[in-house]
């Protein structure tokens, strides 16, 4: 009996090792993707896909600390000082 309940444990496990995973979402045209966006993740919409919203959310945060606009202009909650304390946005 304990050979049985070994095997049936064993097909049990392999069946939950086996079950299908969720593959990420491809972009269908990669070329004309990394043609306007060259530093852009043009193969799936993982980190760093122009076709998510983190995307364009980095670019304008770069941009506005080369500009000198201020996080809470960018619509940020709060932002961290010098000194380290977090000071809210109103």
């Amino acid at each position: 009996m304990s050979r049985l309940a070994f095997l049936g444990v064993a097909a049990l496990l392999s069946a939950a090792a086996a079950t299908p995973v969720a593959a990420q979402e491809v972009i269908y045209n990669p070329g004309y993707c990394a043609q306007f966006y060259p530093n852009g993740n043009c193969q799936n919409k993982g980190p760093n896909s122009p076709y998510t919203g983190d995307y364009q959310l980095r670019n304008e945060i770069r941009g506005a600390y080369a500009a000198g606009v201020s996080p809470c202009a960018l619509g940020a909650d709060y932002y961290v000082g010098r000194g380290g304390r977090r000071y809210a946005c109103y």
